[in-house]
């Protein structure tokens, strides 16, 4: 055991400061939990050999647990209001039982930086399609911008950013909405919605299981001037033109009965969050009530849609 807090860069003055841990696998979920109880305000965990021939990729579907806790030398961080109590984490970890082998390779400052610019630049106007744009508040839209959709990033998924999202919009903006009752289940930021708005939807419905996501929904419409409705999943009632879920295939899966349950004859479901591997799943999932086929492609993820006979 290990215990060389001088490894690190001597902190100078800073808001915050970092304690950093290295560990192996099996004591990943033992020190993050006394790090929780010790009064870490976050914990990450990292691989330690990353970018080295040694590196490991932990392989599991987006938005699911990791099949393992850690990396074989897994880097644990956690953040701390003071110096003082990250050092006091360090001494108390040391000696325990748990920590094994663990080493404390030190205590860092974190430098001040303005957090709110900082977010902000790493968010720029998203491209849909070369007339319809998702753009920060704090962003002009492009000149080529003739549908925009102000979003800023927040608790709910939903920025624009991820490839199921923008297959979904472009789904929308070539196909149209007009007049059509629509349905966004799993909203999220209410985004898609939103972009059914944007081309026509005569009546919009947006449920998530997450009230946090509905609430997100709710003040992203009254931003873009979109009237819908927005609420937890029983709000949805009745039959929809056009059905929009970007979920994760397992979900999905699950409610295939429901989701086309929502479809009217001659209407549309769109579904997304499924990797390209999983198409055979879902093809065979939905295969009592629609045809089931891929219509897009974007970095391993895929758009699939059917029209209820």
């Amino acid at each position: 055991m290990s215990a060389d807090a001088n490894a690190l860069t001597q902190p100078s003055a800073g808001s915050f400061f970092e304690l950093v841990l290295l560990v192996a696998e099996a004591a990943v979920e033992p020190v993050s939990d006394a790090l929780d109880a010790l009064d870490a305000l976050s914990v990450s965990v990292e691989d330690a050999d990353a970018l080295t021939p040694a590196e490991q990729a932990l392989f599991g579907e987006p938005g699911m647990p990791p099949p393992k806790e850690g990396w074989n030398r897994s880097r644990v961080v956690a953040l701390f209001s003071t110096e003082a109590a990250a050092r006091e984490a360090a001494d108390l970890l040391a000696p325990q039982d748990f920590f094994g082998d663990g080493q404390v390779l030190g205590v860092r400052a974190v430098a001040e930086q303005d957090w709110v610019r900082l977010t902000q630049s790493q968010f720029e106007p998203v491209e849909i399609t070369p007339t319809f744009w998702i753009v920060p508040s704090w962003h002009e839209p492009p000149a080529a911008a003739q549908q925009v959709l102000r979003l800023d990033p927040g608790l709910a998924f939903g920025t624009g950013t991820h490839p199921t999202t923008r297959m979904c919009l472009r789904w929308t903006a070539r196909h149209g909405a007009q007049g059509q009752r629509v349905l966004d289940y799993g909203c999220g930021s209410g985004i898609l919605a939103m972009g059914a708005a944007k081309f026509g939807a005569r009546e919009i419905v947006a449920v998530d299981i997450d009230p946090a996501a509905v609430e997100s929904t709710r003040l992203n419409a009254e931003n873009n001037h979109v009237q819908l409705q927005s609420g937890l999943p029983d709000l949805a009632r009745g039959e929809f033109d056009l059905v929009l879920a970007n979920i994760l295939a397992t979900p999905l899966k699950v409610l295939a009965p429901l989701l086309c349950a929502h479809v009217k004859a001659g209407g549309q479901l769109v579904l997304a969050g499924i990797l390209a591997r999983q198409a055979d799943e879902l093809i065979e999932a939905y295969a009592p009530w629609v045809q089931l086929s891929v219509s897009d492609e974007e970095d391993g993820w895929i758009l699939m849609t059917a029209r209820r006979a």
